[in-house]
């Protein structure tokens, strides 16, 4: 399964996956777009479910779904995510920042732990839970307050699920990405914000590069994991002073 299969990150992910033969469920808030990512995705084996993670009963009839039609969920690529509205912090609403919790937390969680239940309780049991941070969940970006703070819960939840997922064969890492280019990175060719309060333009890499890391963490075994993996452009401005 795929979260936020309809765009960016999520649809390579969920190409990629098919292309390896995986059978894959593309959820996402929007029919259209995910009905999209299957026609990319040409004759493979996929399934567009409409979820939205932040509603517990949608996220719920979504697993049990999975569990009724596929019989069992062997990878959960845990995506969906947004960045929230680009305003100075001390603009920045309780709505607005709400909003970017509900999807990257919430969400994040609701979808782990029906993923984990499924895990748990199939035969054979176990899986691999995969949760997409980001590399602001190391260093942030100016006015990303909402957004760097979900990532670092993110890699929390990550550690947590590592730890209760090892009784059950449940492997859990995470993909910390930067500058992959997508919808939500268009705008770096143009400058984004720097430390320094300079707007500067930034390199960015194919998406599908981050897919084929994705794809090398789910082909493992699940006695290996990889717990935590950076994939970023070359020449971001990220290590040292950039």
């Amino acid at each position: 399964m795929v979260t936020g299969a309809g765009s960016g990150i999520g649809r390579a992910v969920a190409l990629t996956l098919a292309d390896a033969g995986w059978t894959v469920v593309l959820a996402g808030r929007h029919r259209e777009t995910l009905e999209q990512t299957a026609q990319l995705a040409g004759g493979a084996a996929t399934r567009c479910v409409p979820t939205d993670v932040t509603d517990p009963a949608a996220v719920t009839a979504l697993f049990e779904a999975v569990g009724e039609r596929e019989g069992r969920l062997d990878l959960l690529f845990n995506n969906a995510g947004t960045f929230g509205p680009a305003v100075p912090l001390e603009e920045l609403s309780f709505e607005e920042w709400r909003g970017v919790v509900d999807v990257n937390l919430h969400g994040a969680f609701l979808c782990a732990q029906g993923a984990f239940r499924l895990m748990r309780d199939q035969r054979p049991r176990g899986g691999r839970i995969i949760n997409n941070g980001s590399i602001s969940a190391h260093t942030p970006r100016p006015g990303s307050i909402a957004y760097t703070a979900t990532k670092h819960a993110v890699t929390g939840l990550t550690k947590s699920l590592s730890l209760d997922g090892r009784p059950y064969d449940i492997a859990c890492g995470q993909i910390d990405i930067g500058n992959a280019a997508t919808e939500m990175t268009a705008a770096m060719s143009q400058g984004v914000p720097q430390a320094n309060g300079s707007r500067a333009p930034e390199p960015t890499m194919n998406a599908e590069d981050v897919a084929r890391t994705v794809l090398h963490m789910a082909s493992l075994p699940l006695e290996a994991n990889v717990q935590f993996a950076t994939v970023l452009a070359t020449k971001m401005p990220y290590i040292g002073r950039g």
